[in-house]
């Protein structure tokens, strides 16, 4: 197969230019009236802009002519598989991995480690990411493989979520569902979404646009539930810490 390299760069760059621009006038205006930033400062800014627009624009044109006509291709031989159940654990394998290496995630869970002070680490917060996602990947393989409908997960999962939200502390709460917008981000709307067009383009009795698609609203879901598991975790750690904490000390008082 040819592959013209820059083929439609330039209309990636002008899509990137026009969705950059609002953020580069906002800032000027922000400068200019409010700021007053030192002009190395701003040289700085500038040039971190400029990083954006040319790193944009080369994701992008490698997700045209790499991720997506990869993915799919991957999605057709996955689905001539005469095991289809080998699907399920090469889902989580695959949804594992696209979360690992999402830019999207790697800035909020240094974010969440920043702002809390350490409290909730980098790394176990983006693990949970990371299995979460890869268990509802595994999930839409199974619904596709046996042509579940996408309400037997989506209803419940979101009832579920809600009733977990009373019970996990605020922190993890917020930081739960800016989390399944993250996690829906150009690794998992390229590579992923491609494969299970491909995938449901090769079973038997499935159509692409019904079942292939979906799959990103399941991994919406999938980093919710995880995150608002981990926070529940936490605060039942805290709680018994606290309780442990707190008879010790009711002992030493009574020693003396």
């Amino acid at each position: 197969m040819n592959l013209v390299i820059f083929e439609g760069f330039g209309a990636t760059m002008q899509e990137v230019a026009i969705a950059l621009l609002p953020l580069a006038i906002l800032f000027a205006v922000f400068h200019f009236l409010f700021l007053k930033l030192p002009l190395k400062r701003l040289i700085g800014i500038s040039i971190g802009f400029v990083l954006a627009f040319l790193g944009l624009s080369l994701f992008l044109q490698g997700v045209h002519i790499g991720f997506m006509p990869f993915g799919e291709q991957m999605g057709n031989v996955l689905g001539g598989l005469s095991s289809k159940w080998l699907l399920i654990p090469i889902g989580f394998i695959i949804g594992f991995f696209a979360i690992y290496a999402e830019p999207a995630v790697a800035v909020m869970v240094e974010q969440a480690e920043k702002v809390s002070g350490g409290y909730i680490p980098e790394k176990l917060l983006l693990y949970t990411l990371s299995i979460g996602v890869g268990v509802s990947v595994a999930l839409s393989m199974v619904r596709l493989i046996f042509g579940f409908s996408l309400w037997y997960f989506i209803i419940p999962g979101y009832i579920i979520a809600f009733v977990m939200t009373r019970y996990a502390p605020k922190a993890f709460m917020t930081i739960a569902f800016d989390s399944g917008g993250v996690s829906t981000g150009p690794m998992t709307a390229t590579f992923v979404l491609a494969m299970f067009t491909g995938i449901a383009g090769q079973i038997e009795g499935r159509d692409p646009l019904v079942d292939g698609f979906g799959m990103v609203a399941m991994v919406a879901l999938a980093p919710i539930l995880s995150v608002l598991t981990l926070g529940i975790l936490y605060s039942r750690k805290e709680k018994s810490q606290y309780v442990s904490d707190d008879s010790g000390a009711e002992a030493h008082h009574h020693d003396r």
